[in-house]
This record gives structure tokens, sequence and C-alpha cells, in this order.
């Protein structure tokens, strides 16, 4: 076992303190937002509006064993407490019965919550979050395009009008426009220009920091740095991106990953199986990743959370605004939608040079067929595994089916 990644721990302590930090702004009176993980949150980066991502809340109560309680306490006032568990769990909050027991001293109330309308639940979680007193959510709209680009990661950086389409950019931008006006108004906040723009230079540096390091490890051989370093390595960053820390984060993360590759250093010894992990974090089972390392040699070496932030993220443009919409107008589409997301993976599996998938397909899941109709069409063997990524209650038999499908790899 390879010592962590001493970006992954500075990064998680950084995290800790800034929670407790924000909780002691918000309980002087500071507004707070509660943003989906694909909204763009440079907006409140630039104003100086503290912000929590919904499913890193959702992740840090999951990893503390608390995601039954919270689930309860939605089941009690009558919510589901099996449909979208990730973003719901957020919404437990709300009825925290018993502060003393909450992760991290519990998440603070927020004056608004931001996401997409990608579906009827999602959108139910929001309105009951806009019902709570002092709460506002403020929607945006999930727009598609019949156009689809070819090889999309390749068109993004620069020529993403041409990738998304002038509609979309277009209505997102407004939405956008709409979004600060409402903040200056309800919390006294002036929006920069100036500031904004810096915050987008700063995320640009960020992302190709991400990029470099996502190549590093593709290319390794072996694999140097556990995915469960890696997620810590580069989320935390993105929560906080449009700031120096984070620039200089990635840049350190990725200074360590190169550091690990000439010292020929292997997460593990007898690496015999390089894997791919496609959808969320198995936040509830972070073991998992590790777990058939000495059974089998196999390595994860591959989750999304690096990959999209090399390939997703990077805009540059004139109009900082509609630059901004360009990074999220599509960014569902990058992850979910095929041929959008099925040829990507498809495209990252390659490069990784991976032996297998393992698709973690959740029930509110879009596009995994085609995700692993995809990959099996191009020779890459795929496991599904059906579970919610926070809700243990869905987890039995993983190991069991794992264990099956890598002896029959090997």
């Amino acid at each position: 076992m390879t010592a962590r990644l001493a970006s992954a721990t500075t990064a998680t302590a950084y995290q800790r303190d800034w929670f407790a930090r924000m909780r002691e702004e918000v309980g002087g009176g500071v507004p707070l937002a509660l943003v989906n993980a694909d909204a763009p949150q440079e907006i409140f980066r630039a104003m100086g509006i503290p912000y929590v991502v919904n499913q890193w809340w959702a992740s840090i109560v999951a990893a503390k064993r608390q995601t039954q309680r919270y689930l309860g306490l939605l089941r009690d006032r009558g919510y589901p407490d099996y449909v979208e568990q990730y973003s719901a769990t957020s919404l437990a909050s709300a009825f925290e019965d018993d502060p003393g027991q909450a992760p991290w001293g519990g998440l603070p109330t927020p004056s608004i919550v931001l996401g997409e309308t990608t579906g009827d639940a999602a959108r139910k979680i929001f309105d009951v979050w806009g019902a709570r007193p002092g709460v506002t959510y403020y929607p945006l709209e999930s727009a598609a395009e019949n156009e689809v680009p070819e090889r999309w990661w390749e068109l993004m950086p620069h020529r993403w009008e041409e990738a998304i389409g002038r509609d979309r950019l277009d209505l997102l931008t407004g939405e956008l426009t709409g979004l600060i006006r409402f903040l200056e108004q309800t919390t006294g906040r002036v929006f920069s220009e100036t500031r904004f723009r810096e915050v987008l230079d700063l995320v640009n540096e960020q992302q190709e920091w991400n990029r470099r390091t996502r190549d590093l490890i593709a290319a390794a051989r072996p694999c140097p740095i556990a995915v469960t370093d890696g997620i810590p390595s580069v989320m935390v960053p993105q929560w906080h991106r449009g700031t120096e820390w984070a620039r200089d984060a990635a840049r350190a993360f990725h200074d360590e990953v190169r550091d690990r590759i000439d010292a020929r250093v292997a997460v593990c010894r007898d690496e015999r199986l390089r894997l791919m992990w496609i959808g969320r974090g198995l936040w509830f089972d972070l073991g998992f990743y590790q777990r058939f390392q000495e059974s089998h040699g196999a390595v994860f070496v591959w989750s999304m959370y690096l990959a999209i932030a090399a390939d997703g993220y990077l805009r540059y443009g004139t109009d900082p605004l509609r630059t901004l919409a360009a990074r999220f107008a599509a960014f569902g589409d990058q992850l979910y939608t095929p041929p959008w997301s099925a040829e990507w993976y498809v495209k990252e599996a390659r490069h990784h040079g991976v032996d297998g998938v393992v698709h973690l397909v959740s029930d509110d899941a879009r596009g995994s067929y085609f995700t692993t109709r995809a990959l099996r069409a191009a020779g890459i063997p795929v496991l599904e595994l059906h579970a919610d990524n926070v809700d243990a209650r869905t987890g039995d038999g993983l190991t069991a089916r794992m264990t099956e499908w890598l002896d029959e790899l090997t």
C-alpha cells in the first residue's frame, strides 16, 4: 500500500477548515448558496458569495455513514427516500433534528439554491427547498440541441459555440444575466466584470494542470496513485475553482503525480488489470476501489472526476458571461447524453489502456445503456453494477459480482 498523496490530505484539510470558516460567516449573516455540481459557481466566486456543492455534501454524509439517518428525515416527513438520494441528502439537512450528529457541524441553511431542471424528481427536490423560509430556488433550464458534434472534447476549449449551438448559449447567457441581477438585489453584492475575468482565467489555468495530470496517469505503467486519492486531489480544488489556492493545488497534484511516476511508485506492485470506473463515486464504500488489488492485481486508473476536469471545463473567449455559459450549457451531455458521453468514455478507455470498465448505474442514470453498448462495441469488457452511490441499502452483492467478473477477465 503506497502512502497517501500529500495533495489529497492537504485538500481535505483545507476543505474542512474552509467549511468551519464558512459556517461562522453564515452564522454572522453572510448569504449562502447551495448549488448543483454542474451549476455556474464562478458567478458566486466573483461576487464573494460562499456556496456549498449539493453533491459534495451528500458525499460527506455518506462517507460518515449518516445517509440512512438523513434519508429517514425525509421519510418521516412523507418524502421518498429512494429517489435521487444523491441530490436529496442535502434537502434532508433542512430537517436536521440533532445537529450534534451532523458531519462537520451540519449544513447551514442556504438563502439560494441553484440547479438545472433536469428531471421531475430533481425539480421537486428544489421546489421543496424553495418552500423553506428564507430560501429561494433559482432554476436554470436544461436545453438540448439536435446537432451533435463529433469529438466535442477537441472543440470545447475554443470552438465551443460550434459544439454547443447558438440557441443554447443564448438561453443560458440570458439566465445567468438574470441570476447576477437577482444576487445583486438580494445580497447587496456588486458583480465586477474585471473580477469575473480574473476568476475565469484562474479556472482555465487550473484545468490546464488537470489535463496534464490526466495525461500523465493515462501513460503511466504502473498506475502511480489510488483513485481514492485522485478524487479529493482534483475535486476539492474544483469546488474552489477561480481561486489562486485551487490553481496552485492543481499544480501541486500534477507535480506529485509526475514525481511518483519518475520514482516508479506503484499503487499495486502486481498490476495486471487496468480498470475504469464510470459513474459517481461509491461514497458509502470507498474501500471498494482497492479491494481487488491483492487478489486480482486490478487497479482503478480512471474516474470521471479528473477526466471531466481535463476535457470538460476549459473555455476561452472574449465574452466572459457567454464563455461561462459554454462551460455548463452542455455539461450534462458530456457525462450522460449519448453520443456525447458514449464516444468520450470510449476515447478515455483507449487513452488509458484499460482492460475493463466497471459501470455504476443508478436508478436516475441517463444514457447508461448506450455507454455500455458503445464500450462493448469497441471490444472493452463492461461490468454493470446497479446501485445508488450514497445509499448503502442498494450495495448488497457488489463485491461478489465484481469478484466473479474479475475471475472471468483473468
